[in-house]
């Protein structure tokens, strides 16, 4: 055979899971697209090839015939089966490492440069934002799901709308005029798969580059991201006890805001403070996008209700997710707009995913309707407000000198600061003890920054919060 035969029988081997006709044909593409088989280069005999691997004359001759049809290979009756002429230039494979650089256009360098947004994938002291999945009514949502499917199979498997399942999108509608006063019908709900694709559909459809955004400091870096990789101009606006402050330089197009529980120092925007917000949107014609991510979760008092409930000129868009008040594989969000805005983002979402899992949807609608979201939340509120006092009364008994929690009414994690110049370092060694430190400073896009922790409390339990209190002060 005119290639090392050696080398040959090492790559038809290498390739698993495949029958033989396709084992040999990929073993063939890949010698001729590395150069080991020039072009013109005459291959061995159906016949020769079959004894030389063990394998029928029948499989080489379909192999030759599909390179053939291909375009890889050329065969002369009565001279033989040759590698194709005229081939584009191919480049041999390169050893490991020597990869080159990708060229990734503007947006792409951006996205790439953000660093991207990651979850922790299963429950671990002390991630942040997760929800407990022990305690979450496994039976109930399997029942609904086998009632769906047993009524409606084809319609659950079906293509949907863009906009939501209409039975979700008025479920939706309905509890959020009643638990959170928000004003609006559900042909304004849009149902999507995450509050970070609302985010980057908000900038793809609102924002041009060089456009001045604005967002809190410190802040939620998954809504940096997302205006960062549009190519807007960030900038950042500064907090005190009433909220998010409205800065005195020219009006930004778009403002990102987490009103009723600031992610993630925890600061409730004062009444004041949010007719303020209104006024500025009202009269610079911008956009604020009120993120109302985890307001279900409240322990000492109600949180006020949204800031979107008292707009009347149309320019909050309000944003939330089921990732912390049911769970986060179910890839449900909703967005909910101003009417003329329905029809440009379901265009929008038709040409990036489509639309959300129906099944899903439906089976999420059911679950609200028959009353057991509502009971669900109950059960979560006490039960995380246990775990926070649990938290709060450790870190008092152990790190009282070390750790200063920040405001606590709300939430699934509590952020605690520290002094500066060990939140590095610590971090680093308590991940070397199976402890995650989710850090402040880097949600901080200034050089002035706070030093400390989000510390995730909802998913422990007793025993796992005690003894990551233990490994935490064990630290200093």
């Amino acid at each position: 055979m005119p290639l090392a035969r050696a080398s040959f029988i090492q790559i038809f081997a290498s390739q698993h899971g495949r029958t033989l006709r396709e084992k040999l044909c990929a073993a063939l593409r890949q010698l001729i697209t590395s150069g080991t088989l020039p072009q013109g280069e005459r291959l061995p005999s159906s016949r020769l090839l079959a004894g030389d691997l063990s394998l029928s004359r029948v499989t080489v001759e379909a192999a030759y015939a599909q390179l053939e049809s291909e375009g890889y290979l050329f065969r002369q009756t009565g001279k033989g089966t040759f590698v194709a002429v005229g081939l584009p230039e191919m480049q041999r494979v390169r050893k490991p490492g020597r990869t080159e650089k990708p060229a990734f256009s503007a947006r792409g360098a951006r996205i790439v440069a953000t660093g991207g947004c990651s979850d922790p994938l299963f429950p671990q002291a002390f991630a942040a934002g997760s929800p407990d999945l022990r305690a979450f009514p496994h039976d109930i949502w399997r029942r609904l799901t086998v009632q769906r499917l047993r009524h409606e199979p084809e319609k659950m498997m079906g293509y949907g709308s863009p906009q939501g399942l209409p039975e979700l999108r008025q479920a939706v509608a309905r509890y959020l005029h009643l638990s959170r006063g928000v004003r609006c019908k559900a042909e304004q709900v849009i149902i999507l798969t995450s509050s970070q694709q609302a985010l980057q559909m908000l900038a793809m459809l609102l924002c041009d580059p060089g456009e001045q955004i604005w967002l809190e400091e410190p802040g939620y870096s998954g809504a940096h991201h997302a205006f960062v990789s549009a190519g807007a101009a960030v900038s950042t606006v500064a907090l005190d006890d009433q909220g998010a402050r409205i800065p005195e330089r020219p009006a930004a197009k778009l403002v990102y805001l987490t009103p009723s529980h600031q992610y993630p120092t925890g600061v409730a925007m004062s009444l004041a403070r949010r007719l303020q917000w209104l006024h500025f949107a009202r009269t610079q014609n911008a956009w604020l996008i009120e993120d109302d991510y985890d307001s279900e979760f409240y322990y000492d008092s109600q949180p006020a209700p949204a800031m979107q409930g008292l707009d009347s000129a149309g320019r909050v868009l309000y944003l939330g997710t089921f990732s912390k008040t049911l769970f986060p594989s179910l890839r449900l969000a909703y967005l909910v707009v101003p009417s003329a805005l329905v029809s440009p983002f379901c265009r929008l979402r038709s040409v990036m995913d489509g639309h959300s899992a129906q099944l899903l949807q439906a089976v999420t609608a059911d679950f609200i309707n028959n009353g057991h979201f509502q009971a669900h939340l109950r059960l979560m509120r006490k039960l995380y407000a246990s775990r926070r006092d649990l938290l709060l009364t450790q870190l008092s008994a152990r790190l009282d000198d070390k750790l200063k929690p920040l405001s606590h009414q709300h939430g699934l994690q509590l952020t605690v600061t520290l002094p500066d110049g060990g939140e590095e370092r610590l971090t680093r060694q308590a991940l070397q003890t199976g402890l995650l430190l989710p850090r402040l400073s880097p949600l901080y896009q200034g050089t002035a920054r706070q030093e400390g922790w989000l510390l995730g409390f909802s998913a422990l339990q007793r025993a796992e919060i005690i003894s990551a209190v233990d490994k935490l002060a064990r630290l200093f």
